[in-house]
């Protein structure tokens, strides 16, 4: 079993604090989804994890079975079986899709690489994401639109068989037809590989493809609140603030530690 552990982690920005003493377990088989207002540490989280270093670790430690990542390069998290998808995917000119995989690929798998494997799995991925073929040929995300980014993020999940997924909102700019394959094929990928997911939302939608075995919600840096789908539910029915008063921040609150996160 993979296990992602994270302890008593406060991350800091700008000299600003985002998250504090934030823990949190998540382990193969699971799928946790991250839930609150904006700006206040979900996309803060993925990238620390990931090793983003616009971000201080100020306090805390981050493992990926038992391996302590608080130091470690973005690569060789990856290299770990880490993956992120992105909530903006940058657009990368003169790299293409298919060149990009292949080098990420080869430098892991190294003498165990086979190209034409390789050809086969993208092509067949590509068809069941129902992407334009050449798009694989072209810089990353050059001119493609919202909803095909997120669909190139769900292909390099598949081409690079991660064991730790993170998602950051990879719903969002997808109409509904979009939005049933993506689900389908995370729901897809989850079954059979059974890695362990941390996916951030603002919608039901995705959930209806996508089934958490834990919810949280997130306010002042921390979790503040855990329980299952039906947290949810309740969430759609109510709204963040009428969860719990006390402890979950204003939007005015939110509005501000956004702007701080998104600079």
């Amino acid at each position: 079993m993979n296990t992602l552990r994270i302890e008593n982690l406060t991350i800091s920005v700008e000299n600003k604090i985002i998250l504090k003493n934030f823990n949190l377990d998540v382990n193969s088989g699971e799928i946790h989804v991250l839930m609150g207002p904006n700006g206040i540490g979900k996309s803060t989280l993925t990238k620390v994890i990931m090793g983003d270093s616009n971000y201080k670790i100020e306090n805390g430690n981050i493992y990926y079975n038992d391996v302590l990542l608080n130091e470690l390069n973005t690569d060789e998290r990856s290299r770990l079986g880490i993956f992120l998808g992105m909530q903006l995917p940058m657009e990368i000119e003169g790299v293409s899709n298919a060149d990009f995989l292949r080098s990420a690929l080869s430098v892991r798998e190294k003498e165990n690489f086979k190209l034409f494997d390789f050809i086969k799995k993208i092509e067949k991925t590509v068809d069941y994401l129902k992407m334009q073929k050449d798009m694989i040929h072209r810089g990353i995300n050059q001119g493609f639109s919202g909803g095909e980014r997120k669909k190139n993020e769900i292909l390099q999940m598949y081409m690079l068989n991660p064991t730790m997924i993170m998602l950051d909102e990879i719903d969002s700019g997808l109409d509904v037809d979009s939005l049933k394959i993506v689900g389908e094929a995370i729901s897809n990928y989850y079954k059979n590989n059974n890695p362990g997911i941390i996916l951030i939302t603002h919608y039901h939608r995705l959930l209806n493809y996508i089934k958490p075995t834990h919810v949280h919600i997130i306010s002042d840096g921390k979790i503040v609140k855990t329980g299952d789908y039906k947290l949810v539910k309740e969430i759609e029915k109510n709204g963040f603030e009428n969860i719990d008063e006390k402890k979950l921040n204003s939007i005015s609150e939110c509005v501000m530690k956004e702007k701080i996160e998104h600079e």
